[in-house]
Protein backbone atom coordinates (compact mmCIF):
# COMPACT_ATOMS: atom_id res chain seq x y z
CA UNK A 1 0.00 0.00 0.00
CA UNK A 2 2.92 2.41 0.59
CA UNK A 3 4.54 1.68 -2.59
CA UNK A 4 1.23 2.13 -4.65
CA UNK A 5 0.82 5.79 -2.55
CA UNK A 6 3.90 6.58 -3.06
CA UNK A 7 3.47 5.63 -7.14
CA UNK A 8 0.05 8.05 -7.29
CA UNK A 9 1.85 10.66 -5.66
CA UNK A 10 4.61 10.57 -7.44
CA UNK A 11 3.28 10.43 -10.95
CA UNK A 12 0.00 12.98 -9.69
CA UNK A 13 2.35 15.05 -8.77
CA UNK A 14 4.89 15.24 -12.19
CA UNK A 15 2.06 15.57 -14.72
CA UNK A 16 0.41 18.32 -12.65
CA UNK A 17 -3.01 17.89 -14.63
CA UNK A 18 -4.48 20.78 -12.89
CA UNK A 19 -1.53 23.08 -13.78
CA UNK A 20 -1.21 21.70 -17.61
CA UNK A 21 -4.93 22.00 -17.87
CA UNK A 22 -4.73 25.43 -18.84
CA UNK A 23 -2.04 24.87 -21.56
CA UNK A 24 -4.83 22.32 -23.08
CA UNK A 25 -7.36 25.14 -22.29
CA UNK A 26 -4.73 27.35 -25.43
CA UNK A 27 -4.87 24.70 -27.86
CA UNK A 28 -8.49 24.32 -27.71
CA UNK A 29 -9.82 27.36 -27.52
CA UNK A 30 -11.85 27.23 -30.56
CA UNK A 31 -13.81 23.85 -29.41
CA UNK A 32 -16.88 24.32 -27.21
CA UNK A 33 -17.60 22.42 -23.74
CA UNK A 34 -18.59 19.69 -25.00
CA UNK A 35 -15.65 18.94 -27.67
CA UNK A 36 -13.30 19.66 -25.53
CA UNK A 37 -14.74 17.21 -22.81
CA UNK A 38 -14.43 14.77 -26.08
CA UNK A 39 -10.63 15.62 -26.40
CA UNK A 40 -9.98 15.35 -22.42
CA UNK A 41 -11.48 12.18 -22.52
CA UNK A 42 -9.57 10.71 -25.60
CA UNK A 43 -6.32 12.37 -23.86
CA UNK A 44 -7.01 10.64 -20.91
CA UNK A 45 -7.48 7.39 -22.26
CA UNK A 46 -4.55 7.71 -24.34
CA UNK A 47 -2.63 8.78 -20.92
CA UNK A 48 -3.79 5.84 -19.46
CA UNK A 49 -2.04 3.41 -21.73
CA UNK A 50 1.01 5.37 -21.56
CA UNK A 51 1.58 4.97 -18.29
CA UNK A 52 0.54 1.38 -18.21
CA UNK A 53 2.90 0.43 -21.08
CA UNK A 54 5.84 2.49 -19.38
CA UNK A 55 5.00 0.65 -16.25
CA UNK A 56 5.18 -2.62 -17.51
CA UNK A 57 6.90 -2.69 -21.18
CA UNK A 58 9.02 0.24 -20.84
CA UNK A 59 12.31 -0.78 -20.06
CA UNK A 60 12.23 -3.28 -22.90
CA UNK A 61 10.62 -1.38 -25.66
CA UNK A 62 13.70 1.40 -24.94
CA UNK A 63 15.63 -1.66 -25.03
CA UNK A 64 14.80 -3.17 -28.27
CA UNK A 65 15.26 0.24 -29.83
CA UNK A 66 18.66 0.52 -28.20
CA UNK A 67 17.05 3.98 -26.45
CA UNK A 68 18.31 5.03 -23.00
CA UNK A 69 16.43 7.10 -20.27
CA UNK A 70 18.44 10.04 -21.01
CA UNK A 71 17.95 10.00 -24.50
CA UNK A 72 14.61 9.59 -24.01
CA UNK A 73 14.23 12.99 -21.39
CA UNK A 74 16.73 14.82 -24.25
CA UNK A 75 14.82 14.21 -26.87
CA UNK A 76 11.12 14.72 -25.08
CA UNK A 77 12.70 17.82 -23.33
CA UNK A 78 13.18 19.75 -26.37
CA UNK A 79 9.84 18.85 -27.73
CA UNK A 80 8.48 20.25 -24.10
CA UNK A 81 10.46 23.17 -24.30
CA UNK A 82 9.60 24.42 -28.00
CA UNK A 83 5.69 23.68 -27.12
CA UNK A 84 6.50 25.91 -24.17
CA UNK A 85 7.97 28.46 -26.01
CA UNK A 86 5.58 28.75 -28.50
CA UNK A 87 2.71 29.47 -26.44
CA UNK A 88 4.34 31.90 -23.99
CA UNK A 89 4.88 34.07 -27.80
CA UNK A 90 1.62 33.34 -28.53
CA UNK A 91 -0.46 36.53 -29.88
CA UNK A 92 -2.66 37.62 -28.07
CA UNK A 93 -5.95 37.74 -28.92
CA UNK A 94 -7.77 40.88 -29.99
CA UNK A 95 -11.85 41.58 -28.23
CA UNK A 96 -14.20 38.76 -27.78
CA UNK A 97 -14.98 36.79 -24.73
CA UNK A 98 -12.68 34.07 -25.79
CA UNK A 99 -9.64 33.66 -27.73
CA UNK A 100 -10.18 31.79 -30.79
CA UNK A 101 -8.05 28.97 -32.63
CA UNK A 102 -7.88 28.75 -36.05
CA UNK A 103 -8.02 24.81 -35.69
CA UNK A 104 -10.41 22.53 -36.47
CA UNK A 105 -12.17 19.63 -34.60
CA UNK A 106 -10.91 17.75 -36.80
CA UNK A 107 -7.92 19.14 -36.53
CA UNK A 108 -7.26 18.78 -32.55
CA UNK A 109 -8.57 15.37 -32.66
CA UNK A 110 -5.37 14.18 -34.60
CA UNK A 111 -3.74 16.22 -32.12
CA UNK A 112 -5.05 14.62 -29.38
CA UNK A 113 -2.10 11.63 -28.73
CA UNK A 114 0.87 13.72 -29.98
CA UNK A 115 1.40 16.28 -28.38
CA UNK A 116 -1.86 16.69 -26.18
CA UNK A 117 -1.01 13.43 -24.54
CA UNK A 118 2.68 12.60 -25.33
CA UNK A 119 4.67 15.06 -24.77
CA UNK A 120 2.43 17.58 -23.19
CA UNK A 121 0.77 15.27 -20.73
CA UNK A 122 2.18 12.44 -20.20
CA UNK A 123 5.65 12.96 -21.43
CA UNK A 124 9.70 12.20 -21.09
CA UNK A 125 9.84 13.11 -17.40
CA UNK A 126 6.51 10.62 -16.66
CA UNK A 127 7.63 7.91 -18.77
CA UNK A 128 10.66 7.66 -17.56
CA UNK A 129 9.63 8.47 -13.83
CA UNK A 130 6.80 5.10 -14.70
CA UNK A 131 9.59 3.22 -16.01
CA UNK A 132 11.79 4.05 -12.46
CA UNK A 133 8.58 2.96 -10.45
CA UNK A 134 8.27 -0.26 -11.65
CA UNK A 135 12.01 -1.30 -11.74
CA UNK A 136 12.43 -0.18 -7.98
CA UNK A 137 9.70 -2.93 -7.06
CA UNK A 138 10.76 -5.25 -4.88
CA UNK A 139 10.67 -9.16 -5.66
CA UNK A 140 8.12 -9.45 -2.71
CA UNK A 141 6.14 -6.80 -4.65
CA UNK A 142 6.11 -8.10 -8.33
CA UNK A 143 2.53 -10.57 -7.92
CA UNK A 144 -0.81 -9.94 -9.69
CA UNK A 145 -1.91 -7.74 -6.42
CA UNK A 146 0.79 -5.18 -7.04
CA UNK A 147 0.35 -5.20 -11.24
CA UNK A 148 -3.54 -4.34 -10.41
CA UNK A 149 -2.48 -1.65 -7.94
CA UNK A 150 -0.14 -0.02 -10.63
CA UNK A 151 -3.57 -0.14 -13.18
CA UNK A 152 -5.57 1.33 -10.50
CA UNK A 153 -3.04 4.13 -10.09
CA UNK A 154 -2.91 5.05 -13.61
CA UNK A 155 -6.57 4.69 -13.45
CA UNK A 156 -6.83 7.18 -10.63
CA UNK A 157 -4.18 9.91 -12.35
CA UNK A 158 -6.00 9.72 -15.66
CA UNK A 159 -9.50 10.04 -14.07
CA UNK A 160 -7.68 13.45 -12.66
CA UNK A 161 -6.29 14.26 -16.19
CA UNK A 162 -9.90 14.03 -17.74
CA UNK A 163 -11.55 15.97 -15.03
CA UNK A 164 -8.80 18.73 -14.92
CA UNK A 165 -9.15 18.90 -18.89
CA UNK A 166 -12.58 18.85 -19.35
CA UNK A 167 -13.56 21.44 -16.33
CA UNK A 168 -11.13 24.42 -17.03
CA UNK A 169 -13.21 26.15 -19.06
CA UNK A 170 -15.34 26.61 -16.71
CA UNK A 171 -11.94 27.67 -14.14
CA UNK A 172 -10.77 29.91 -16.96
CA UNK A 173 -14.98 31.50 -16.82
CA UNK A 174 -14.43 31.91 -13.11
CA UNK A 175 -11.26 33.68 -13.45
CA UNK A 176 -12.10 35.93 -16.40
CA UNK A 177 -10.42 36.53 -19.04
CA UNK A 178 -7.09 38.75 -17.48
CA UNK A 179 -6.63 35.97 -14.96
CA UNK A 180 -7.38 33.05 -17.39
CA UNK A 181 -4.53 34.97 -20.16
CA UNK A 182 -2.26 35.38 -17.12
CA UNK A 183 -2.38 31.38 -16.13
CA UNK A 184 -1.80 30.39 -19.36
CA UNK A 185 1.37 32.62 -19.71
CA UNK A 186 2.63 31.66 -16.14
CA UNK A 187 1.18 27.83 -17.42
CA UNK A 188 3.55 27.89 -21.11
CA UNK A 189 6.61 29.39 -18.74
CA UNK A 190 6.61 26.47 -16.16
CA UNK A 191 6.03 24.43 -18.90
CA UNK A 192 8.91 26.03 -20.76
CA UNK A 193 10.99 25.63 -17.47
CA UNK A 194 9.86 21.78 -17.53
CA UNK A 195 11.34 21.19 -20.45
CA UNK A 196 14.51 22.52 -19.73
CA UNK A 197 14.65 21.03 -16.66
CA UNK A 198 14.09 17.39 -18.38
CA UNK A 199 16.85 18.26 -21.09
CA UNK A 200 19.58 19.26 -18.59
CA UNK A 201 18.25 16.28 -16.49
CA UNK A 202 18.97 14.11 -19.48
CA UNK A 203 22.79 15.97 -20.33
CA UNK A 204 23.56 14.89 -16.53
CA UNK A 205 22.74 11.18 -17.39
CA UNK A 206 24.49 11.19 -20.06
CA UNK A 207 27.81 13.22 -18.70
CA UNK A 208 27.89 11.72 -15.11
CA UNK A 209 29.14 8.09 -16.38
CA UNK A 210 31.86 9.78 -18.64
CA UNK A 211 33.15 12.06 -15.37
CA UNK A 212 32.98 8.96 -13.46
CA UNK A 213 35.28 7.15 -15.60
CA UNK A 214 37.54 10.18 -15.92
Amino acid sequence: MRTLVLELGTLFAIINPYGLAFVFLSRTMALSDKQRASIARRVAIYAFFVLVVSTFAGTLILRFFGISIPALRIAGGLVVTAAGWALLHETPHDGGDQPRSTQSLAEIERQAFFPLTVPLTTGPGTIATAITLAANHTAAEEGIVMQLGSVMVAAVVCLAIFHAYARVARMARILGSEGTSVIMRLSAFLLLCVGVQIVITGVTGVLQPLMQGR
